[in-house]
């Protein structure tokens, strides 16, 4: 072989390899909260790396938003709480999946939790769901899982939206509203529980995993390319993350971390999430997650229905049309972690 064939075959081999490798750099989407953890851990950890993958984590206010990148392919796979505007999505024949667990308010895990101005429980004003009529309540939005999460709170007192006054306002910005006295209650997540009860300004009236138990807060999200992507990139992501999600669940005692592997998952979010606090990490009330990956689809379904009752959806779009646990189900039999 001539020197220029060779080289012609170096060049060709080194393009290639290059195209390959580019096939296997995929695009995350992420909220930095605690439920990203799974993600952090695959990275961190080398797991990632292990099934031939690159990540790059993309941050976003909420998973709604990442409905367009992830329906256009410039995101392969995302999470966060579950939308109406995925259902949307879905009608018009944009094919995002559901394809595992993310987080959820598991026996203990009471990383969401209702709170009331401290003011109002302890003058007697408010000690129970009945007494919200009339109230200034915050959630971070009408059209994913935490406003279900409020309806399932007013509905306990007797009560619906139209008897308060909703206020859509993100997590960060709910610890100022209780301070000035400008909201009267919230469904807040964590690290915002601890920092508002710690402030002094909340009281915890009671946690998601109380009234809801088992509520399917978050869920991993394969975009409409990276779902039907011939190659082993997608059964890839899935062993990395369940192999993650077991690490995680190590982590955990009572609910904290503060099981054998927590410092060093404590180190990954510190490096990885926007709440750079290894101390508030030890004492928030961690989310629950399946080690095999699965959802709770029944309450998935719960939150579908309350998406049609308000409008926000037609129905037409069920929650088995967006569900594919196929991925999480193979990561799972071939146990290869």
């Amino acid at each position: 072989m001539t020197q220029w064939k060779m080289h012609c075959l170096a060049v060709a081999t080194a393009l290639a390899l290059c195209g390959s490798l580019h096939a296997q750099e995929l695009h995350v989407g992420v909220v930095g909260t605690t439920s990203d953890a799974a993600f952090f851990i695959a990275d961190a950890k080398g797991y990632f790396k292990d099934e031939g993958l690159t990540v790059s984590f993309i941050r976003f206010d909420s998973a709604a938003k990442m409905v367009v990148p992830l329906g256009s392919g410039e995101l392969d796979v995302g999470g966060g709480a579950t939308s109406s505007a995925l259902y949307n999505a879905a009608k018009r024949e944009v094919n995002i999946r559901i394809v595992a667990d993310k987080g959820r308010t598991s026996k203990g895990h009471a990383f969401e939790a209702f709170l009331v101005r401290k003011d109002l429980f302890d003058g007697g004003k408010v000690r129970s769901f009945r007494d919200l009529k009339g109230l200034r309540i915050a959630v971070n939005s009408n059209a994913n899982s935490e406003a279900v999460l409020l309806d399932l709170a007013l509905k306990a007192g007797g009560l619906a939206m139209k008897d308060i006054d909703p206020v859509y306002l993100g997590f960060p910005q709910q610890p100022a509203g209780f301070q000035n006295r400008a909201l009267d209650a919230a469904i807040v997540a964590e690290p915002f529980i601890t920092y508002m009860l710690r402030q002094g300004s909340a009281v915890k009236l009671m946690g998601v995993d109380e009234y809801a138990p088992d509520f399917q807060n978050a869920v991993t999200l394969y975009g409409a390319e990276f779902a039907k992507r011939k190659g082993d990139a997608p059964k890839s992501f899935m062993r990395a993350l369940v192999r993650a999600m077991r690490f995680y669940n190590d982590a955990l005692k009572d609910a904290h971390l503060a099981g054998p592997n927590a410092e060093e998952v404590i180190a990954i979010m510190v490096k990885y999430a926007a709440l750079k606090d290894a101390g508030t990490y030890r004492e928030i009330v961690s989310h629950g997650v399946d080690p095999d990956g699965g959802v709770n689809v029944a309450s998935l379904k719960q939150s579908w229905q309350y998406f049609r009752d308000s409008g926000q959806i037609d129905g037409t779009v069920t929650v088995d049309d967006v569900l594919d646990l196929s991925f999480v189900r193979a990561a799972v039999a071939g146990q290869q972690f």
